[in-house]
């Protein structure tokens, strides 16, 4: 399939759509999927018309929901303004991390990413899925566990600028590790003070970008 799109869309792209072009464009893909840049509007609504009769050719489609024209310039407003309501820029999703624009530590705008909604609600599922079926393990086997759990999101989803999704993740780890443990027996809930216990005796890995982040 890889080389399969190479020739549907990567080099139909660079050799006859490129250069029928206003303006400068780019495209970026991974596996199947893929971000179209342009330049002007104009060159992107031509190459959104004639993207399905291409694909279509070699009886391929495009996906319904993640296929559409997203207005991404960068916010044109001083140091300290916000963008007018109506003038923001759109977000789209990729390698599950949603790309927007925000403000750098200095002030200006900047492309930033957070994990996609879906990808941290699927992972954060995962877990508490883990947490349920694995509530009768010793506490320090469950520990080890989710530690190399969130370690291996840490690895995926730890870019620069990305540590506030990180943190919420831990967060509900934790909530969700609290609530099955809860469930061992018939008593009640393990009371805060209790988990806190724990918590420090088995703390969970801190959340942190382990790295920038780079294009594919």
């Amino acid at each position: 399939m890889k080389r399969h799109l190479h020739e549907v869309l990567d080099t139909w792209f660079e050799r006859t759509v490129k250069p029928r072009l206003t303006g400068q464009a780019h495209l970026i893909r991974y596996a199947d999927d893929a971000v179209l840049i342009f330049e002007r509007e104009s060159d992107a609504r031509r190459v959104l018309d004639v993207l399905p009769k291409r694909f279509g050719k070699y009886g391929l489609t495009l996906h319904p929901d993640k296929t559409r024209l997203v207005p991404f310039q960068r916010p044109r407003t001083k140091l300290g303004q916000q963008p007018p309501q109506g003038g923001r820029p759109g977000t789209f999703d990729l390698l599950g991390f949603t790309h927007f624009w925000g403000r750098s530590q200095k002030g200006y705008w900047v492309v930033q990413r957070q994990t996609a909604k879906d990808r941290f609600t699927r992972a954060l599922r995962a877990v508490a899925l883990w947490c349920r079926n694995h509530r009768h393990a010793p506490i320090g086997e469950q520990w080890m566990a989710l530690s190399q759990k969130l370690r291996g999101h840490y690895a995926y989803y730890g870019i620069t600028g990305n540590t506030p999704s990180l943190r919420r993740f831990r967060a509900e780890a934790e909530r969700a590790w609290r609530k099955w443990l809860s469930r061992r027996s018939r008593h009640a809930r393990v009371p805060w003070e209790c988990f806190a216990r724990c918590k420090k005796r088995y703390p969970l890995p801190p959340a942190r970008a382990l790295r920038p982040w780079t294009a594919t």
